[in-house]
């Protein structure tokens, strides 16, 4: 897909009316998420300011530095028709846009905006209040285009391609950094842009949801859970997770491994059109609980994804919002033994106007190497 598809000019008018609507003045949405969402561009994050600022009424404008014009021109968001304000080095870029701006009650600044930039934009406009422009971009950015969700099957393809090589990499005696080293290369090689984790948790290790590579030696028998994702060109992101076992496992793993693979496709067979983020959620862990696991299974059941690996919605008790369609997020339920072994399945799962369409698509059913 393009990115006129993924990046679309009219999706700054769509921002603008959302602003207003929330009242807020204006947004300031420095490089991240939030800047490439509304612009195409992925701009360097740099002490120097770059910033598009978005009116609630008014032209937007986006000030950079006379050292990333040139990039910035040639990045998608020259398409949008803003004017581009160079700033040279002697500048106070923040007076720039507070003079421009005016007076402002309230501004909303990027989610994830430096707290060295957020305090210079409040000692540049004294008595505006400054919130989050999640509160305004989240809702937009919760339902994906469908160039967005094209991107997040892309993504998951690219994904499946590595897990399909991991039974490869795997056999006893390597170490999990060996491993990891093996599927950070296959992740580029299927044509991630980078590399966002890799985790290889073998034995004891896959008891511990985010554990990092280490050098622990893969021994016989032992079930390795591999959790892996990266960034595409398009900047949508893949994640997901499979378990491999090194030789037939131990009886008790097998045993709660079938739970789980139950849990994950009774929470995938609950995704539909308002469904609420909990019931997704309620409907893994009533399965896990019902084998006698459900205080091994201690995180969400999903967090959303798209051009961050982790955003709105998330799945979760207490999150009462209903699903609609072009929802794109992650079904991860897990069972994890302290000191033993551990497991989890993870597939990205796509509301649809009738259900849920997974990315992806290789076996999840344990896989012995």
């Amino acid at each position: 897909m393009s990115s006129d598809d993924l990046y679309p000019v009219t999706r700054l008018a769509a921002v603008r009316e959302a602003t207003a609507r929330a009242g807020i003045g204006a947004l300031l949405l420095t490089p991240g998420p939030d800047l490439r969402y509304v612009t195409g561009y992925e701009a360097h994050v740099l002490e120097r300011l770059t910033c598009l600022v978005v009116p609630a009424e008014g032209d937007a404008f986006l000030m950079v530095p006379r050292l990333e014009l040139a990039a910035a021109e040639h990045s998608p968001a020259s398409r949008l028709g803003v004017e581009f304000v160079p700033w040279q080095e002697t500048d106070d870029p923040y007076a720039q846009v507070a003079r421009r701006l005016g007076p402002v009650a309230k501004v909303g600044l990027a989610d994830r905006m430096w707290a060295m930039t957020s305090l210079r934009f409040r000692d540049a406009l004294p008595g505006t209040e400054q919130v989050l422009a999640g509160s305004v971009l989240r809702d937009l950015r919760m339902r994906k285009s469908p160039a967005e969700a094209a991107a997040l099957r892309e993504a998951g393809a690219a994904i499946d391609a590595v897990h399909a090589q991991v039974p490869g990499f795997l056999r006893a005696g390597r170490t999990e950094r060996e491993v990891g080293r093996d599927i950070a290369d296959a992740i580029i090689a299927a044509g991630h842009e980078t590399v966002d984790f890799v985790i290889v948790g073998s034995g004891p290790n896959g008891a511990s949801p985010h554990h990092e590579l280490s050098d622990r030696v893969i021994q016989a028998g032992e079930p390795v859970v591999v959790d892996i994702g990266g960034r595409m060109p398009s900047g949508y992101c893949s994640d997901s997770t499979r378990v491999y076992s090194v030789g037939e496992p131990p009886a008790e793993f097998a045993a709660y491994y079938d739970v789980l693979r139950r849990a994950q496709e009774a929470a995938c067979a609950a995704v539909r059109p308002g469904a609420t983020c909990e019931s997704i959620d309620a409907a893994a862990r009533e399965v896990i609980a019902e084998a006698g696991h459900g205080e091994r299974f201690f995180h969400r059941t999903g967090h959303g994804i798209g051009l961050e690996t982790h955003e709105d919605p998330y799945i979760v008790a207490g999150n009462a919002e209903p699903l609609a369609p072009g929802f794109a997020f992650s079904v991860e339920p897990g069972i994890y033994l302290a000191g033993a072994h551990g497991a989890r399945i993870e597939d990205i799962v796509i509301c649809t106007e009738t259900g849920g369409e997974r990315v992806n698509h290789r076996p999840r059913e344990l896989v012995v190497v």
